[in-house]
């Protein structure tokens, strides 16, 4: 068994050279998102994830293989995500003054404020969305940015990933559709579109950056697809 303790990004990084290998995965989250930990529904308290970690049941979860000019090959567990989120988190990661999710908070403020509209050209499946736009994420886990629900439908088992399409807007309607995260209702807006599919490439017309898990370092093009059932995790 390997035992991975931090954030979304050593989880990711730990997770992600394990997957494929049939290798039993532990996670303690001690990080400042700790989404996949989320969406594993790992206890917070110490003497349950201890109870969990001695005695819980492997399950087997998807991953991620992202493909792009920077990653000829790397696995991630959580998500992949191309916008003014990537955006967003880049900020968070190089806040010093500010911690946990006011560094999100932060991030999010400054990267709304200096987006320009951006055309996507996302492929699922062989299909073709086009659109003018915030962001495309392709998930694996319901959650990231520090508990934000971007994909209340994603499942991480289900061989799947869940698209998540968010449309040009006015910026006070995107702030509204920001706080929405927090339950998932952006979904239920006309300029959110949600597909599924098992590999999505995701490009766009100028430089943008990408992220998975945490991390943020390329910029696209990129490739993801769906690894199901490649990591056994204690749950």
């Amino acid at each position: 068994m390997v035992l991975a303790v931090g954030g979304d990004g050593i989880a990711g990084c730990i997770g992600g050279a394990l997957s494929g290998t049939g290798t039993l995965y532990g996670l303690v989250p001690a990080g400042r998102g700790n989404d996949f930990a989320r969406a594993l529904g790992l206890p917070a308290d110490p003497a349950g994830l201890a109870r969990v970690l001695l005695h819980g049941e492997p399950r087997a979860v998807d991953t991620i293989e992202v493909t792009s000019a920077v990653h000829d090959r790397v696995v991630v567990l959580g998500s992949v995500y191309a916008g003014i989120d990537a955006l967003a988190n880049r900020h968070a990661n190089h806040a010093r003054l500010l911690r946990g999710t006011a560094s999100y908070y932060a991030g999010a403020l400054r990267a709304v404020t200096t987006w320009r509209p951006t055309r996507y050209r996302v492929t699922v499946d062989g299909t073709e969305h086009a659109y003018t736009g915030y962001t495309a994420v392709a998930a694996n886990s319901g959650y990231y940015g520090s508990a934000r629900l971007i994909a209340p439908g994603a499942r991480l088992d289900d061989g799947l990933l869940d698209v998540v399409m968010i449309h040009d807007a006015p910026r006070r309607l995107f702030f509204s559709l920001m706080k929405e995260l927090d339950t998932g209702g952006h979904v239920h807006r006309p300029q959110v579109h949600v597909v599924r599919g098992r590999e999505i490439r995701i490009e766009t017309d100028r430089e943008v950056p990408y992220g998975a898990d945490g991390e943020v370092d390329a910029a696209l093009p990129v490739t993801a697809r769906v690894l199901p059932g490649a990591l056994r995790v204690l749950c």
